[in-house]
C-alpha cells in the first residue's frame, strides 16, 4: 500500500506575492541609487565652483594689489565643468578696505548661481 505523497513546493499565488516583494525592494533600490548620482553631480559642481572662486581670492591676495571698484565677469573652468565667475569689488566705509564678491554660476546655467565667497583686501 502506498500512503499519499504530500505535494511539496509553493503555490502560484505565493510565488507571484515574493515576486512582488523583490520587486518593489528593486524599484526602491534604484531609486535611492538615483538619486545619490545626482547628489553626487551637485556635490562635485560645489566643490569645483569653489576651488575657482577660491582661486581667484588667493590671486588677489597673492598680488598685492589694491584692486579697483567694479564688476567683470570671466571664465573660471575647473577639469571638464564649464564655470563662469563674476566679480565685483565694492569700497567700503574705511578708504583702507575693498570688499570683493565671487559669485560662480555653471555655463550652461548663467541663471542659477553655485557659490559665492566673500573676502576683504586691505590696501597696505
Amino acid at each position: 500500500m502506498r500512503r499519499p505523497s504530500s505535494h511539496r513546493g509553493f503555490t502560484m499565488l505565493e510565488v507571484l506575492v515574493a515576486l512582488m516583494i523583490v520587486a518593489t525592494a528593486l524599484i526602491a533600490s534604484m531609486r535611492a541609487v538615483g538619486s545619490l548620482t545626482a547628489n553626487s553631480d551637485g556635490l562635485r559642481a560645489n566643490m569645483m565652483a569653489t576651488w575657482s572662486a577660491e582661486n581667484r581670492l588667493v590671486q588677489m591676495r597673492l598680488s598685492k594689489v589694491f584692486p579697483p571698484v567694479g564688476k567683470q565677469t570671466y571664465e573660471c573652468p575647473q577639469g571638464d565643468l564649464q564655470l563662469m565667475c563674476d566679480e565685483e569689488v565694492i569700497a567700503s566705509p574705511n578708504p583702507r578696505f575693498r570688499r570683493v564678491e565671487v559669485s560662480v554660476y555653471e555655463a550652461a546655467h548663467p541663471e542659477r548661481r553655485i557659490i559665492k565667497l566673500v573676502q576683504l583686501v586691505l590696501n597696505s
